[in-house]
């Protein structure tokens, strides 16, 4: 599966943005999708994960209660709405797919086999 993601910008504290994540090739519904980001000079962070159903989803700490992942099968599109920006959230976000993973293990980037090329997410103070 290829993965684009995009909707990535600047945006003052507290605002908001949209996130998307467009697969190809292969069947999407397939798949359990996840969010990650990383800012400069540190390592790669998770953010949020959906099962393929859509049924299950799974949240960092630092977003949990700001950001909500969803995603349209039929669209073959993975979102991340992320509201109450901080300037801490600051950092390129990749998306990502997996299968045949437990819950626990979707918080690790090592479970994933591939990759978006990330989109890069600016929050002013």
């Amino acid at each position: 599966v290829q993965l684009q993601a995009s909707g990535g910008g600047l945006v003052q504290a507290g605002g908001s943005l949209r996130l998307s994540c467009a697969a190809s090739g292969r069947t999407f519904n397939s798949y359990d999708m996840g969010w990650f980001r990383q800012s400069p000079g540190k390592e790669r962070e998770f953010v949020a994960a959906i099962r393929r159903s859509g049924g299950v989803t799974y949240y960092g700490d630092s977003v949990k209660g700001r950001f909500t992942i969803s995603r349209d099968n039929a669209k073959m599109t993975l979102y991340l709405r992320m509201n109450s920006l901080k300037p801490e959230d600051t950092a390129v976000y990749y998306c990502a797919a997996t299968q045949g993973v437990i819950i626990s293990a979707m918080r690790s980037q090592a479970s994933y086999k591939y990759w978006g090329q990330g989109t890069l997410v600016t929050v002013s103070s």
